[in-house]
């Protein structure tokens, strides 16, 4: 089946590539090259860098350019209110002790809480900033929202739930419902804590114990904690002068406001609409709003790549086919990867490694030519479609699968607004301002994305001697797999930086919840009171970080994004680790293997 081509069925197993094309793009550098010449890809190489300094240029300030902080600002603490939750009830204060707290509601909490559950660990709290469990299922649930990854490997513990998407791509309500159903197979909603937010997390060194505190005035207790808020949860805005002055309505795409759009929008057939952002979100509600709004105004500053999606029904046949195990074996092999022969393994030896650099690029660039090409193809208004083109690497900033969202600016009340870098600078009483135009509006939504935490989010962490750990990471982040840090005993942290990196974040969150259910299980089976990472172990991942990063100028080269921290420079090992997943994988069980080794243990 060809790139574009659309498949029909969902059938094989364990890889669906066989009924129609992967998404992973590993641009393998023994593919034969075109007939181009390197030219071609050097100019294309000169145009990203165009682009790319066009954006430092406006923005130079990195991180700096978005509001973080939004609960601390009174015009703009409105962007925090969840409009999903019951009222707020006061409640009396927990002072109790648990054997496991994490900290948040979402994948990695509800993994590693099921897996603590098979090992026997009874006493599990979770305390979750919402009202339910679901993580970012549970606050977006913008119009459109579904996941980018195929469901079969997305959504977790699929054996253990009995259960096989109906679709290819699952919806964001299917999602939240599949996290409302973990939590009650195992039995979390009994101690759960919601709408509460963890404030401190304190190690006391004579108890052994962790002092978490909250805003709620709960000073609770724990022998283990999990920080599981993730690392994209905090909504940011950005830095617009004037946007305390908007007279109409707005809000933040993860506080998508119902009762004002309606439920199916219908209120918004009246209404003109803005949104400022184009980045995964946007793309999902962009064409459902264009569809509802008398007029739909996207205020783009860097367009994202939009690749073919192609939903389709899981055929029943394949699903009835499947075993036990089924979904492990299934992501085992995507992290195993293509296999290699001895030729093959040969021939990729006899590279240097400018040449594979070379041929990798020069893949990445025809891949995005393609989606270049499709833009042209969906777009009838050509300045409209030059200004949906993508200059930059994939996967310099996130890239996004969807079918709808080109076709929506063919629509005649849809109007991009490309500011060509710049983004928006001013908003007035009516609306945003660009270039000196005004652009009155009734509804201005906010799809400016989320902070990146290093830590946990709003929370004060003091492990040993009262260290707090943004304190410890000011000379360079020092982890264990992104999970354990030295001097912070019986603490792990979910989802964060020096992990492997995976599109597929639940599977990654998968090995590090099986992980921390291991060690809190090899604690309690040998009566030790706490596990902390060894010095040199720390020290050592420290340093295959830092091996593993920096073999390319790829992040500097990025458009700014999130993934490159908006520019910014940054410590070596202040990042993801970069050695393969399947790397990550055996250097965790390996550890575990020798855990004595690598832990102290009291």
């Amino acid at each position: 089946m060809s790139e574009g081509a659309a498949a029909t069925k969902v059938t094989g197993e364990p890889e669906p590539a066989s009924a129609r094309p992967s998404r992973v793009r590993n641009f393998d550098p023994l593919k034969p090259p075109t007939d181009k010449p390197q030219s071609y890809y050097d100019d294309i190489k000169k145009k990203f860098a165009e682009e790319r300094d066009v954006r430092l240029g406006y923005r130079p300030e990195g991180k700096a350019q978005y509001i973080t902080d939004l609960e601390k600002d009174a015009a703009l603490a409105k962007y925090e209110i969840d409009p999903f939750a019951e009222p707020f009830r006061e409640r009396a204060p927990i002072t109790d002790f648990v054997e496991v707290l994490c900290i948040g509601g979402g994948f990695s909490a509800l993994l590693t809480a099921a897996r603590l559950r098979e090992r026997g660990v009874e006493s599990i709290r979770i305390v979750e900033r919402g009202a339910d469990v679901g993580g970012t299922w549970y606050w977006n649930r913008y119009p459109g929202i579904a996941c980018d990854t195929p469901s079969y490997d997305y959504i977790p513990l699929l054996d253990e739930m009995g259960k096989v998407p109906p679709r290819y791509y699952a919806s964001g309500p299917e999602i939240y419902a599949h996290c409302q159903e973990i939590a009650k197979k195992y039995d979390l909603y009994r101690l759960a804590v919601f709408q509460t937010t963890v404030t401190s997390t304190t190690w006391d060194e004579t108890r052994k114990l962790w002092r978490v505190r909250t805003d709620r005035g709960d000073d609770m207790t724990a022998r283990f904690v999990v920080i599981a808020n993730g690392t994209l949860s905090q909504p940011k805005l950005s830095r617009i002068d004037g946007m305390e002055d908007f007279k109409g309505h707005s809000f933040h795409t993860s506080r998508f406001d119902y009762q004002y759009t309606g439920q199916n929008l219908e209120n918004l057939k009246d209404k003109v609409v803005g949104i400022i952002g184009t980045g995964a979100s946007a793309v999902q509600i962009i064409p459902r709003v264009g569809a509802a709004a008398k007029e739909l105004y996207v205020f783009q500053r860097t367009p994202s790549a939009i690749d073919f999606r192609d939903d389709v029904e899981t055929d029943p046949d394949w699903a009835a086919s499947l075993t036990p195990g089924w979904q492990r074996e299934r992501r085992m092999t995507h992290m195993r990867g293509p296999q290699r022969t001895e030729d093959e393994k040969a021939a990729l030896a006899a590279l240097d490694r400018e040449e594979k650099i070379r041929r990798q690029e020069n893949l990445n660039i025809e891949h995005m030519m393609r989606i270049h090409r499709r833009v042209d193809e969906i777009v009838k208004d050509k300045a409209t479609a030059e200004a949906l083109k993508p200059w930059y690497m994939h996967r310099c900033k996130r890239p996004t699968y969807d079918d709808v969202y080109l076709p929506t600016y063919n629509r005649p009340n849809v109007h991009l607004v490309h500011t060509d870098g710049k983004g928006i600078n001013k908003i007035t009483g009516k609306g945003p301002v660009f270039e000196g135009k005004e652009y009155p509006l009734d509804l201005l939504i906010y799809a400016t994305g989320f902070v990146v935490q290093k830590t946990g989010i709003y929370n004060e962490i003091r492990g040993v001697g009262g260290l707090e750990l943004n304190d410890k990471y000011k000379d360079g982040m020092r982890t264990v797999f992104g999970i354990h840090s030295t001097g912070y005993p019986n603490l792990f942290i979910m989802g964060g930086y020096q992990a492997s990196f995976q599109f597929n974040l639940t599977f990654m969150l998968q090995t590090q919840a099986d992980h921390i259910a291991e060690c809190v299980k090899y604690v309690r089976d040998h009566g030790h009171t706490t596990i902390d990472a060894a010095a040199d172990t720390e020290q050592w991942w420290v340093d295959e970080v830092i091996r593993n990063r920096g073999r390319t100028n790829r992040n500097k080269e990025c458009t700014p994004g999130y993934y490159n921290f908006e520019g910014e420079d940054q410590k070596r090992q202040d990042g993801n680790y970069n050695g393969t997943f399947l790397q990550y994988f055996e250097h965790m069980t390996h550890v575990r293997g020798n855990i004595a080794q690598h832990f102290d243990f009291g």
